[in-house]
């Protein structure tokens, strides 16, 4: 026997697929959601929808924009030469919050990972390469995850580059094995920023 009506259930359904959304937390959702006034339910309804259909990939760093070319990228003031490489459009801006960095990024939108089957190629690495032949590029930040597949991914990109003769380096330690850039607080950042080693 259903619990709920269609709707709701419908609702409660859609919501739980959302990450870190359980069935709990999608009912309180669909609840409140159906508590709304209408308005607010469709404001919310319209600003998802227009996100979706209106975001895209900055065509220089790959982050997520409703522009041609994102606002880091558009900046003149920042050295384009220096290049960070982040795994997701999260962990740029974690940096960004830190108002330490004042390069660029290149987002790489995931890590390799062969037991998922996700190559170099299935990321955005050959765009970096593309991007690192057609810039100045003096150095190239590697910032990814401290997982297995962020270094793994850290490692694969190193020696990518060095033969190119541009400096290399990977954000230090501070960020924990394991830890998700997202979550960790702007002056464990910092202090992974300048503490950055050599590859």
């Amino acid at each position: 026997m259903e619990l709920y009506s269609g709707y709701i259930s419908r609702l409660i359904g859609e919501l739980s697929v959302l990450p870190g959304i359980g069935n709990k937390s999608a009912q309180r959702l669909a609840f409140h959601i159906i508590n709304m006034p209408k308005d607010k339910v469709e404001n919310l309804a319209n600003a998802m929808t227009e996100a979706r259909n209106n975001i895209k990939y900055c065509k220089e760093c790959f982050t997520l924009t409703d522009n041609e070319i994102c606002p880091v990228c558009k900046d003149e003031t920042r050295d384009h030469r220096q290049i960070m490489v982040v795994e997701n459009t999260r962990d740029m801006t974690a940096y960004e919050k830190t108002g330490k960095y004042k390069g660029v990024y290149h987002v790489l939108h995931g890590a390799i990972n062969p037991s998922l089957g996700v190559g170099p190629n299935d990321i955005r690495l050959p765009e970096l390469l593309r991007r690192l032949q057609s810039v100045d590029a003096t150095e190239v930040i590697i910032a990814t995850n401290s997982s297995i597949e962020g270094e793994t991914t850290a490692m694969y990109i190193s020696k990518l580059i060095k033969s190119s003769g541009i400096r290399v380096t990977r954000i230090a330690s501070g960020v924990p094995v394991g830890g998700e850039l997202e979550n960790i607080d702007e002056v464990t950042l910092s202090r992974a920023l300048d503490a950055r080693v050599e590859l």
